[in-house]
């Protein structure tokens, strides 16, 4: 593999881990289906991979994915057995108006906050277990790959991507609605969304298995988490309280471990040390 096309893969991968998770909500919104949404978006970054280290890196290499995503997924639907009940919803989704459904403009529509945030939701519903919601949303929302929760969660491979798989399922079967719930289902779904974030944080904060003290990387997923909740929710009291308790014991995180990685009793520790043991700087609490 030429040089050219490593560089060019390494930035297809840096681009894939920060748009992913909005490609693959606006495609949903499209499809009603975050399983058949992911493949949908894996379809879009398998063609990137094809094309871009002959054509070049586009200049918006995210619009470029963005709107590959998008055509997939008019033409999933353009070819779906199911394409006249998708008719019926459509239509009412276009403000009332009967017809056939403009793909055209489907196409040209922006994948907005409110796309993320239906993703969110969809993966934290209840019907799902805890350990399938937080799979769940670190795949499609943290924008993990399997083997990265794999090993953040030292649990076979396997056993995450049956996680994710069974997940989609089970979403899929109870027809979960691909929407953020009103009024009073509102506050219980947004507990159950606070919920997973705060689990893959606690996991980070004071492991429950395996040699490590603290997990950082856990606890930048779950607080990148919820400063994208804080954003899309910005008026939200319950979630800028989870954000800032995350931010106020992530701060403290350096001075609980020595730079062997063993834990320091809170009386022992260096009350001026403070930051996140994920900074590169970091040499022990002590």
């Amino acid at each position: 593999m030429s040089t050219t096309t490593t560089n060019t893969h390494r930035t297809i991968d840096a681009v894939w881990r920060i748009e992913s998770p909005r490609i693959i909500a606006g495609i949903a919104r499209i499809v009603r289906d975050i399983g058949v949404a992911e493949e949908l978006a894996q379809d879009a970054l398998v063609t990137a991979l094809e094309q871009w280290p002959a054509a070049g890196i586009p200049e918006n290499p995210g619009a470029w994915l963005t709107a590959a995503g998008k055509h997939r997924a008019i033409d999933y639907l353009r070819r779906n057995t199911l394409l006249g009940k998708k008719h019926e919803e459509i239509k009412y989704e276009q403000e009332g108006r009967p017809g056939v459904p403009d793909y055209d403009s489907a196409i040209d529509d922006e994948f907005g906050g409110d796309d993320l945030l239906r993703l969110v939701f969809t993966a934290c519903h209840p019907v799902l277990g805890s350990e399938a919601r937080v799979a769940l949303t670190l795949r499609l929302v943290g924008g993990l790959t399997t083997t990265e929760i794999a090993r953040a969660y030292l649990v076979p491979e396997s056993t995450i991507a049956q996680r994710i798989v069974r997940a989609k399922r089970t979403l899929s079967e109870n027809r979960v609605p691909f929407e953020v719930p009103r009024g009073a289902e509102l506050a219980s779904r947004l507990a159950s969304v606070l919920e997973v974030i705060y689990l893959i944080f606690n996991e980070g904060y004071t492991a429950t298995a395996g040699s490590d003290w603290i997990r950082p990387a856990l606890c930048e997923d779950a607080l990148r988490l919820g400063r994208i909740l804080a954003e899309l929710a910005p008026k939200d009291a319950e979630v800028h309280g989870l954000v800032a308790l995350m931010e106020i014991q992530a701060s403290r995180s350096r001075a609980r471990v020595s730079a062997t990685g063993e834990p320091i009793l809170i009386l022992d520790q260096n009350r001026g040390v403070v930051g996140s043991i994920a900074d590169p700087s970091w040499t022990g609490g002590a």
